[in-house]
């Protein structure tokens, strides 16, 4: 029976610690938590920004609540009050 090794990475989407083989490096994994795809890197090796990756999700998430909340403001300010 073969003995694999380890590393443990952060999921740059949910945050979650995982342990990921070593021959898997430099290839695109996915996070068992939340399915997202991303590419495995040892962290050690300074190849990984997990400030950019954070970063962006932070910009996504900022664009969405803009989104949502300019629609809502657009779709409360065509009711009528007989509308409630």
């Amino acid at each position: 029976m073969s003995c694999s090794t380890y590393y443990i990475q952060e999921c740059p989407t949910c945050g979650r610690t995982l342990q990921v083989r070593v021959e898997y490096l430099g290839k695109k994994v996915s996070c068992q938590h939340c399915a997202a795809s991303f590419c495995a890197v040892d962290p050690s090796s300074g190849e990984l920004d997990p400030t950019e990756s954070s970063l962006s999700l932070l910009a996504r998430a900022e664009e969405l609540i803009e989104t949502a909340s300019a629609r809502a403001a657009v779709g409360f300010s065509r009711r009528s009050p007989s509308d409630c």
